[in-house]
């Protein structure tokens, strides 16, 4: 397999999931596992700073693994991402510095956002091109 077939069904692969809200939950959970281990005077011990701390992040990088690999679920996934993300501000160094728990949230709302059935969008430059030349031929007829 060379590599255009390779990213051809990347982009396929990729379009039939909410690829950025799973992406955007996994990496604001490693970043907030990340800061976890920071040095004594940066972290700011705001909370539970024991198991709860590791537990949520975790929790977040295994809803955006699920929500990449079985889409179908996604909606259950994004509720439980919003949740435990908002409970990193109290858990885990104020959300991993506020970072992690934005990347979360806004990874779990593209998720609950994500329509499976949607036609894909066209580019500027194609929308331009078509309303210069006209619509295409047999365009707009019923069928």
């Amino acid at each position: 397999m060379n590599s255009t077939q390779w990213r051809d069904s990347f982009r396929v692969w990729r379009g039939r999931r909410p690829f950025a809200g799973g992406l955007l939950l996994v990496l604001g959970g490693a970043e907030i596992l990340v800061t976890m281990k920071a040095p004594l005077p940066v972290i700011l011990h705001v909370g539970m700073q024991g198991l709860a701390g590791y537990l949520l992040p975790a929790l977040m990088v295994l809803c955006g693994l699920l929500i990449l690999f079985n889409p179908a679920q996604r909606l259950f996934y994004s509720i439980i991402a919003i949740a435990v993300s908002l409970g990193t501000w109290l858990t885990s160094n104020i959300g991993g510095f506020v970072v992690g728990l934005l990347l979360g949230a806004v990874g779990s709302c593209l998720a609950f956002g994500w329509l499976p059935d949607q036609e894909p969008r066209k580019s500027r430059r194609r929308r331009r091109k078509e309303a210069q030349d006209g619509p295409l031929p047999g365009a707009g007829k019923p069928a």
